[in-house]
């Protein structure tokens, strides 16, 4: 007959799985935590009692046993999804991991997580008013609607700069309303769909926009993305786009914000694995990286890192 503990381990297994994380990723969280619920077992005290200091307990025998941080913090971050199992199973109120910090392990600097709402603001305050007949002032009309069409690509796909920069015509499957981004060393290749009103903007300017600026700078090339100027840079197209949107929006830092927003917020809505595959992410502990219980819960962590005032 099973004990209480396989029976967990057994449903947590499942619920891994459910919550789209690989079978090599799920067997070794499910193997960490197993030998958690041994040491609890030693100890004379039920998975379902164990407190924070019971917690740091087990932390510090493993650390006597010669564990570096980051291994203490593979197993803390086992833990925390253990109890957050048990929390969802409503077997406990509170998970005695939370407040577990491993010293020693290097943290990222918090930026802070964009809303949809927020990020669709970005979008649309966006200008491409139009201006009158001067060169350079048209040069500049072309390059805001370019630049609208870059900054819908981050906001609602997530698209790294150096995909965009290597974005080809070929790439664009309008007609499907999709976008295909390549693999490359560092990310997976990817379909994207398109929003509708990305389709209608991104015909325009293959049809016009873009073929207007080709004709004034007398470039060849089929990337989707070119300067209006005489440089081929596409890192000059972001800078000058960011400077922009950051002054219209001090809350924005820079493109990585946009992008880690975008795929924390999918996270709310898509599973691991999908998540992973439209971030581009090779590996899912990438896409883990972004995983946090809600926006409130990371905005107080910014405010405890990075008080203001």
């Amino acid at each position: 007959m099973k004990n209480q503990e396989q029976i967990y381990l057994e449903q947590l297994n499942e619920w891994l799985i459910i919550k789209g994380f690989t079978k090599s990723t799920v067997n070794g969280l499910v193997a960490t935590v197993t030998h958690f619920i041994n040491w609890t077992t030693d100890q004379n005290i039920a998975a379902e009692n164990v407190s924070y200091n019971d917690v740091l307990a087990y932390i510090n025998d493993k650390r006597k046993q010669g564990n570096k941080p980051r291994t203490l913090l593979i197993i803390t971050n086992a833990l925390n999804h253990f109890y957050k199992f048990l929390q969802s199973e409503h077997e406990l109120a509170e998970n005695p991991v939370t407040n577990i910090k491993i010293k020693g392990v290097k943290r990222k600097v918090l930026q802070e997580i964009l809303t949809p709402e927020e990020l669709e603001k970005i979008y649309k305050s966006y200008q491409t008013k139009k201006v009158k007949n001067s060169s350079a002032q048209k040069h500049r009309e072309l390059a805001r609607k370019r630049n609208k069409i870059i900054l819908s690509l981050i906001i609602y796909q997530g698209i790294r700069t150096a995909e965009l920069a290597k974005l080809e015509i070929q790439d664009l499957q309008l007609r499907e309303g999709k976008i295909n981004i390549q693999s490359s060393k560092r990310t997976g290749g990817r379909i994207l769909k398109l929003e509708a009103h990305q389709i209608y903007d991104l015909m325009d300017y293959v049809h016009t926009i873009r073929k207007e600026i080709l004709a004034s700078t007398s470039k060849q090339t089929n990337k989707v993305f070119i300067s209006v100027g005489s440089s081929l840079n596409f890192s000059n197209v972001m800078q000058k786009l960011i400077k922009t949107v950051k002054s219209q929006h001090p809350k924005l830092q820079d493109t990585k914000q946009l992008r880690s927003s975008v795929i924390t917020n999918w996270l709310k809505v898509h599973n691991l694995r999908k998540t992973q595959y439209m971030a581009g992410h090779k590996y899912v502990s990438s896409t883990e990286a972004y995983q946090i219980n809600n926006i409130d819960e990371l905005q107080e962590d910014i405010k405890k890192y990075h008080p203001i005032g």
